[in-house]
């Protein structure tokens, strides 16, 4: 491993632990899924609830490189509650009678579904509502 890639590996880890910090999320509960398209690098950070396992986009960034994509995933993580409206999901599984309720920031009730629904078949849940949440 040369000496630039080195410092570009402890670069993206510093980005990942500062993320994870403002998100106040265990690192463990992150998925970082970096795709090369072009000359550009997407990003999507994926939470992965502790209660009930399942998987959520938290938001997609894209950048010129991995570093780049972290630094706009920072910057949306540093406001994103005042730029996105709060959005609560009841839903279950399908075939399972468990109601669980998920929160998302999203621009608008179209984003928080696809939120809700990245990297699942969406006929394995049933959601029973979507509320826009007031704002506190």
């Amino acid at each position: 491993m040369t000496e630039s890639s080195s410092n570009i590996n402890v670069e993206i880890a510093r980005l990942q632990k500062e993320i994870a910090d403002r998100l106040s999320m265990a690192s463990e509960n992150l998925i970082w899924e970096f795709t090369e398209s072009g000359d550009l690098t997407m990003l999507d950070l994926i939470t992965v609830n502790s209660a009930h396992r399942q998987s959520f986009l938290f938001h997609s960034t894209q950048g010129f490189s991995k570093v780049d994509a972290l630094y706009q995933m920072l910057k949306y993580a540093k406001g994103y509650k005042e730029i996105d409206q709060s959005y609560t999901i009841q839903w279950s599984i399908k075939d399972d009678y468990e109601l669980h309720t998920s929160y998302f920031r999203a621009g608008n009730i179209f984003e928080a579904l696809k939120k809700f629904s990245y990297g699942r078949d969406i006929n394995s849940t049933v959601i029973f509502s979507i509320t826009l949440n007031p704002i506190s």
